[in-house]
């Protein structure tokens, strides 16, 4: 089966780069079994974090992106490992158990607030009103500075994990 789509090109962003202080939010913070408002900056306080921004859940990069993710084992890494995404907190129960990826926890953000904090909103193609995260990726120290960004400038685009691992492994 061979699936066709289109490269977009999505432009420059204006997210916050290596070595400045990540954006704290608050948002409800869902598992495979319940969420709770939590902050950035109470992850960041226990850990470094490190926080995946990906597509609506359903969507083939973010299926993508987590299966990755699980498949290179981020969980036994010293680090909390978070997604970020416009879909509901029920929506991100039933991805984290279908996906079976449910050692990770996903941020509901359904106003999409934080990617616009980030400078990472994307606007759908025709869909007026709906815009929902670009990929990427931010390593934070325990501090939220930012030790590593990744941003994708073209749909779909997936993040460099070699790289990625290796600033977890510097952290």
């Amino acid at each position: 089966m061979s699936h066709e789509f289109d490269v977009v090109e999505l432009g420059p962003a204006e997210n916050p780069e290596v070595g400045e202080t990540a954006p704290d939010f608050t948002r409800p913070l869902v598992n495979d079994e319940f969420w709770e408002d939590t902050s950035l900056s109470e992850l960041t306080d226990a850990r470094p974090v490190v926080l995946v921004f990906h597509t609506m859940d359903g969507d083939f990069p973010a299926t993508y992106i987590w299966k990755e993710i699980r498949g290179r084992n981020w969980d036994e890494y010293a680090v909390d490992v978070v997604g970020l995404s416009i879909s509901s907190p029920y929506e991100h129960s039933r991805f984290l158990e279908e996906w079976d990826v449910e050692m990770f926890r996903l941020f509901s953000d359904p106003q999409n607030g934080v990617a616009e904090r980030y400078g990472i909103s994307h606007d759908l193609d025709g869909m007026a009103g709906i815009s929902e995260p670009r990929p990427a990726v931010f390593v934070l120290d325990e501090d939220r500075t930012i030790q590593y960004a990744w941003v994708a400038t073209a749909w779909p685009e997936f993040p460099p994990y070699d790289d990625i691992e290796a600033a977890i492994e510097q952290l």
